[in-house]
């Protein structure tokens, strides 16, 4: 397979677990994905900006995240986010220290 061939199947699997998350799975929180998977739709939002900043692009964490989400995080909260129990909360805490805070 060629270089551009594999860029463009990588880039349409992308697109495909973005539609995935943000219209067929809403119901799916983001505090359940960071405390089973180590990531949620917020970190494949940087993974995003952190892309377009090495490409020479100014794109800031709110930005990046309203192109994922295809909303305001506020407006994806207010529709979709749910309260999380203080036990999640705590398996969230250490998930995002694993997973996040010592990636650099």
């Amino acid at each position: 397979m060629d270089q551009q061939t594999e860029i463009e199947l990588q880039a349409a699997a992308f697109r495909r677990l973005q539609k995935h998350l943000m219209e067929d799975r809403t119901d799916v929180q983001n505090i359940d994905m960071m405390n089973l998977t180590g990531f949620c739709r917020n970190c494949l939002s940087r993974w995003y900006q952190e892309a377009a900043n090495e490409k020479g692009i100014e794109m800031d964490k709110g930005q990046a995240r309203e192109i994922f989400y295809g909303m305001t995080m506020d407006a994806w909260k207010a529709n979709y986010q749910t309260d999380a129990s203080p036990e999640k909360q705590a398996e969230f805490k250490v998930a995002f220290e694993e997973n996040v805070t010592n990636k650099g």
